[in-house]
């Protein structure tokens, strides 16, 4: 496979609460044979450390490759590199400020910026409720540059067991939209039948 033709997908994992949504999606990615190109900003390693478990050496492992949060001049912060775009989970509501004011403060702004720029895809879990105009203002804002605004709502009609099970469908769904097929997602109407 040449460097042309393999699947790349940039993940972003942020502060935000929520920090499995992105191992998760690591995890799919390993499976679906697409290579993981992995940033985590600061505060998600604080935010690591009280939800899960899991060390940064396991995460880190998980991705294909890392980059230091301040690597400006990293592959994914260039649009020459290609991709098939951006998956940040969870999304906090600074980094999606500072996406929607095209501000690239950091390697993970700056690689959503290059995905924006090349009119590939960037799909932010945003993880904040309630919102308040502010928020609203800048989910619209990188909606008119492109990008997906997709929090992690849980579904209930394929009877999740497990709160592993809600997120594993969150993160699938969200793949979904870069045309991934994650093969045993329950879809509506195919696995699950409608009343």
């Amino acid at each position: 496979m040449t460097a042309q033709s393999k699947k790349r997908l940039i993940v972003g994992i942020t502060g935000a609460t929520g920090f499995m949504y992105g191992v998760e999606a690591l995890r799919i990615l390993k499976k679906l044979g697409v290579e993981s190109h992995l940033v985590v900003t600061k505060p998600a390693e604080i935010t690591r450390e009280y939800e899960t478990d899991f060390s940064r050496e396991y995460v880190r492992n998980l991705a294909d490759v890392n980059y230091s949060i301040t690597d400006i001049g990293a592959a994914i912060a260039s649009g020459s590199f290609k991709t098939m775009g951006m998956l940040i989970a969870p999304c906090s509501v600074r980094t999606l400020g500072e996406i929607a004011n095209c501000i690239s403060s950091t390697l993970l702004t700056r690689a959503a910026d290059v995905v924006l720029k090349e009119r590939r895809k960037l799909v932010l879990m945003l993880r904040e409720t309630p919102l308040h105009a502010g928020h609203l203002k800048q989910m619209l804002a990188v909606t008119e540059m492109g990008g997906i605004i997709m929090p992690p709502v849980p579904v209930f009609y394929d009877k999740p067991k497990s709160l592993q099970q809600m997120v594993y469908h969150s993160v699938a769904r969200a793949l979904d939209l870069f045309d991934l097929d994650v093969v045993d997602l329950p879809r509506w109407g195919e696995t699950i039948k409608p009343c």
